[in-house]
Parts: C-alpha cells; sequence; structure tokens
C-alpha cells in the first residue's frame, strides 16, 4: 500500500502564521505572568511564618500534582459555576498555563535561594546586613545565576504546554491542526507540519538552555 502526499491542502501560511502568533503570545504571556507569582509565592514559601508558608507551599503542590489539561478544564468548565460568572476559554488557558507555570517558578527561586552555602548567610549576618539587604545584595545575585538555566528549561517546557489549549477551542496551532486535518483528510501532512513549526522554535531554546546550564557550572 503507498501513500501519495498532498501538501497542498494543508500549506497555508497566513493560517500557521496566526495559530503560531497565537501559541507564542500565550507563551510569552503566561512565563511572564509565571514567574511573577512565582518569585512572590517563592518568598512565602522561605518566610518563617506558618500563614504564609503554608498557603503557598499548598497551591505550589496542587498545581504541580495534577495535570494542566485537568487545571485548564477546570477552569473553564468548573470555575463558573462556583464563581458565579462566565469565563471565556481565551482567559481560562491563560489562567491555567500562568498559575501552573508560577508554580513551578515559585520551586524554582525557592531552591535557588536555598541552594547558597550557609556560610554566606552567617558572614551577612555577622556583618550586620539586614534580611532585605542580605537578600538582595547576596544571596539573590548567586542565586539568580542558578536559576536561569532551570527556568529557560521550564520555559521551553510552557511552550509546549500551549498544545493542551486545543481542550478549549482555543485557535493554537494543536487545534488549528484538528480542524485542518478533519477538513482535509490529511492527518500525516498536517502533523508533519506541525511537528517542524514546533520544531523550529523550540530547538534554539533548547540550545539556548544547554548553554545556560554549561556556564552555571563553571
Amino acid at each position: 500500500m503507498t501513500y501519495e502526499f498532498d501538501w497542498s491542502a494543508v500549506l497555508s501560511i497566513k493560517v500557521w502564521a496566526s495559530a503560531a502568533g497565537i501559541t507564542l503570545s500565550y507563551a510569552v504571556v503566561t512565563i511572564a505572568v509565571g514567574l511573577l507569582i512565582g518569585v512572590f509565592v517563592g518568598v512565602a514559601m522561605l518566610s518563617s511564618r506558618v500563614w504564609l508558608r503554608a498557603p503557598a507551599s499548598g497551591y505550589v503542590q496542587l498545581f504541580r500534582c495534577t495535570p494542566l489539561m485537568v487545571q485548564i478544564v477546570w477552569f473553564y468548565y468548573a470555575l463558573p459555576i462556583i464563581a458565579g460568572f462566565s469565563i471565556s476559554a481565551w482567559i481560562a488557558g491563560g489562567l491555567g498555563l500562568a498559575l501552573y507555570m508560577g508554580a513551578f517558578c515559585a520551586e524554582i527561586f525557592r531552591a535557588g535561594v536555598i541552594s547558597i552555602d550557609k556560610g554566606q548567610w552567617n558572614a551577612a549576618r555577622a556583618l550586620g546586613m539586614s534580611y532585605r539587604r542580605m537578600m538582595s545584595h547576596i544571596i539573590l545575585p548567586q542565586a539568580a545565576r542558578r536559576m536561569v538555566p532551570p527556568f529557560v528549561n521550564q520555559s521551553v517546557l510552557q511552550l509546549k504546554n500551549t498544545s493542551l489549549l486545543y481542550v478549549v477551542a482555543v485557535p493554537d496551532l494543536m487545534y488549528k491542526s484538528y480542524e485542518i486535518a478533519s477538513s482535509s483528510y490529511r492527518p500525516l501532512e498536517t502533523y508533519t507540519v506541525v511537528a517542524v513549526i514546533y520544531f523550529v522554535i523550540l530547538y534554539p531554546l533548547t540550545k539556548l538552555a544547554k548553554q545556560l546550564e554549561v556556564r552555571s557550572d563553571h
């Protein structure tokens, strides 16, 4: 049995460019929001106050230990019932992605800070530094260098995670591929094009992540 490829039905630059734009927009925005959430939650996780640390840790464990697809579906279908107002698929998808990213960023932040040798903390305290000054001048500059590689790796994963937006019909790359495959009856060509697009976007980012890991080891 032979298969005759027909790329003409799936090679619409305008359609793929629009879908790729939505995918990249979701990735950039949710990574930025997730980083912001991660910093605040990470600080709370390092707090000596239980009323701050416990909710922050609970949030991180909840979003890290449940599938992202379930979270997106829950925000789209269940949250409106509980809150009493409707929520669009665009917002539900973005909310799920941002909070998911935030949980991982919080753990990256926490791990980066506690990875600094205790001697650095003790030396700063011996010099009479306040906690804020110690963090801004001694701990965070060193910790930030260690946070960059895992953050870039998580950002790469986040871009791939946007493919789950199809479950709430956000017209990203994955959802458009379903539409094109269904209308053209050319799934092999369609998903090959999608794979190539993702590869072109993600390969440079994975190389960047590798380079940052090598630099952080030196």
